[in-house]
């Protein structure tokens, strides 16, 4: 069943905003919390547990992308009309924003609230580990690529039916575990826009690197796939569709 273009915003709207909240809410709100926080492991966990249900619940309606870089990814990967991705970039992002501005609004509710870092990304200085802008840029380019080829794979049609959202779910976590002390992980540039607007200067300043990255990854995960992994008969349909969406 083909949902409307407006049903299927809602969702990356909605499942974007679950992966905001969900993901850098326990890392602002419950990370540090004393004697009980829940620290990188359960941060990490969250962005997985946010990506797995948001996949279940909101997937068959919109694929469930969350992600500007993984929307990318697709259309290279010849999963998705390129003609659709402006409006789901924009959803997601918006999805977002609307999450941090909300968890914003917790986080300064009390007297004395300092929202600290935000759940930003960042590199240098602010960097979780003082890791420098090639190491964060070879990070979030390589975990990127890497999680477009489990989405790819674990999605494809020869896949185990309806593992896939478990499979993305975890790889997301995983992904978290590796690169949080090294740029507080992206990986999805909408995830990184929306906490960026509220909290320090320099995360804004820092930005455009998670963007680039995580795209660049993506493209390159979503090309490994396509041209070394996925079988010749699920390349050659894919590629009439993704490419007359293009022109």
């Amino acid at each position: 069943m083909e949902h409307s273009t407006f049903k299927k915003l809602s969702a990356e709207f909605i499942g974007t905003f679950w992966l905001v909240f969900g993901g850098c809410g326990s890392a602002v709100l419950a990370a540090a919390f004393p004697g009980l926080g829940i620290g990188f492991v359960g941060v990490s966990l969250a962005f997985g547990l946010t990506v797995l249900t948001g996949a279940y619940a909101l997937g068959p309606i919109s694929g469930g992308h969350f992600n500007p870089a993984v929307s990318v990814g697709l259309v290279v990967g010849g999963r998705f009309r390129a003609a659709e991705l402006p409006g789901y970039i924009v959803a997601q992002v918006l999805g977002a924003i609307a999450a941090a501005f909300v968890l914003y609004v917790i986080a300064t509710g009390k007297a004395g609230a300092e929202i600290g870092g935000f759940a930003t990304n960042g590199f240098g200085e602010h960097s979780p580990g003082g890791f420098n802008l090639a190491s964060a840029l070879v990070t979030e380019v390589v975990l990127t690529a890497v999680f477009l080829i489990v989405i790819l794979g674990a999605t494809a049609k020869h896949s185990a039916a309806g593992f896939g959202g478990l499979a993305i779910g975890l790889c997301l976590t995983l992904i978290h575990l590796i690169s949080t002390p090294v740029t507080n992980t992206s990986v999805n540039p909408a995830r990184s826009t929306g906490p960026a607007l509220f909290g320090p200067a320099i995360a804004v300043d820092q930005l455009w690197l998670f963007w680039v990255a995580p795209i660049a990854g993506a493209i390159i995960g979503a090309l490994i796939y396509r041209l070394l992994l996925a079988s010749p008969a699920a390349t050659a349909r894919a590629t009439a569709p993704a490419l007359n969406a293009a022109n």
